[in-house]
């Protein structure tokens, strides 16, 4: 578990902590907004499907994800 922030931009993350996550449960971190002081961040399954997430958000990173 690390910080957003410390995730390079096209790294996969997970918001909660997932053994085998499914595709939908997989986010991707985007460009930093500097309007929203947030990273923007897509979802791998749907990325019409998006938000914006603070950079000090806890979130598991993707060592081992695989699709």
């Amino acid at each position: 578990m690390k910080a957003l922030k410390k995730l390079k931009q096209g790294e996969y993350f997970t918001l909660k902590e997932v053994e085998e996550p499914k595709e939908s449960q997989v986010w991707i971190k985007d460009e930093y907004d500097r309007e929203e002081k947030a990273f923007l961040c897509y979802n791998f399954a749907n990325t019409s499907k998006w938000k914006y997430i603070k950079g000090d958000k806890q979130v598991y990173d993707s060592e081992h994800f695989y699709f």
